[in-house]
């Protein structure tokens, strides 16, 4: 059992250091970029969209925070806004499938994932669902009454040393964060995989990546993005790609999978306070990664086969 937590912190540690070598510069360069006009740019572009999907020029504000930043961030200037009803679910929903980009897409192009499949697809998703949602439901233009708990006041800070201060500190604690929650999933992972339970999950998970179209060595992979997120469960995904050999096409559909649906259970519940229904947000979240992801399958494997026939019939006419 020694060995095997040896085994584990030493498989955590390199996974924190791989991830935290991205993590920390970016979370520092966009801390300090958010106190700059650069912050105010990017809302001021994005305002004449707003009107095609439903929301008001200040919706901006929080869409371009949870994007740019984190979901905590979005939500707190979401607390200080008066929004509709509808616009509050809209925005709810847009920041479940594309929130904290700077960071989770650096982290994809770590596993070996091209970027801009990871931002179409998450961009893409959020723009469809606002659209979608915007002229489906029709109701909801009532003011959000928003949960007990009030928006956060931000310290104003003054001089380029305290911005680059606080940039530090958010730098460090994501990487402490992040360390907390790898080194025992990998520990964990390790205890699994020695006492020969992740063979047993792997038949538990089968139904569901067959359905998905990935094979079965995916399931760790996909159990950790959903509990714990992109960016934690990509801890995992670049073990499994080492040591069980898994596809670059499953990295590829598993990942597709999880922008659009992970850490079902903080993401779901950060969204509490904006008094809205739960269930819709994480039903729609779910729905929309099965189909996704099993269309995206559909299409690559009949491409895979035409690509196979052509290759075939090239070699038979030479």
């Amino acid at each position: 059992m020694l060995k095997t937590l040896k085994e584990g912190l030493k498989v955590g540690l390199s996974t924190t250091w791989t991830l935290g070598k991205i993590i920390f510069p970016i979370t520092l360069i966009v801390t300090i970029l958010s106190h700059t006009p650069v912050m105010d740019w990017l809302v001021r572009m994005l305002t004449p969209l707003m009107g095609a999907i439903g929301l008001s020029g200040e919706a901006a504000i929080p869409l371009v925070l949870g994007n740019v930043l984190n979901l905590y961030a979005a939500i707190g200037a979401i607390l200080t806004l008066d929004l509709t009803v509808k616009e509050v679910f809209i925005l709810a929903v847009m920041l479940s499938f594309s929130h904290n980009l700077f960071v989770e897409s650096a982290v994809a192009k770590q596993i070996g994932l091209k970027i801009w499949v990871v931002l179409v697809v998450r961009i893409g998703l959020a723009l469809a669902s606002a659209w979608v949602i915007n002229l489906a439901w029709q109701g909801g233009q009532e003011t959000a009454r928003y949960g007990f708990v009030a928006g956060p006041t931000e310290q104003e800070l003054t001089g380029w040393g305290a911005i680059a201060l606080q940039g530090l500190q958010s730098a460090f604690f994501g990487v402490i964060q992040l360390a907390a929650i790898v080194i025992p999933i990998m520990i964990f992972i390790q205890i699994m995989k020695d006492l020969k339970w992740l063979n047993v999950f792997s038949k538990w998970m089968a139904p569901f990546t067959k359905v998905l179209g990935v094979r079965e060595n995916t399931s760790t992979t996909l159990a950790a993005g959903l509990v714990f997120g992109l960016a934690y469960g990509a801890g995992v995904m670049i073990q499994a790609a080492k040591e069980d050999g898994v596809r670059k096409k499953d990295l590829y559909l598993v990942f597709i999978f999880l922008v659009a649906c992970h850490a079902v259970i903080e993401d779901t519940l950060i969204f509490a306070p904006l008094g809205i229904p739960l269930w819709p947000l994480l039903l729609i979240r779910l729905v929309t990664a099965v189909l996704l992801t099993i269309a995206v399958a559909i299409i690559w494997n009949r491409l895979e086969k035409q690509q196979n026939t052509d290759q075939t019939y090239k070699e038979n006419i030479s």
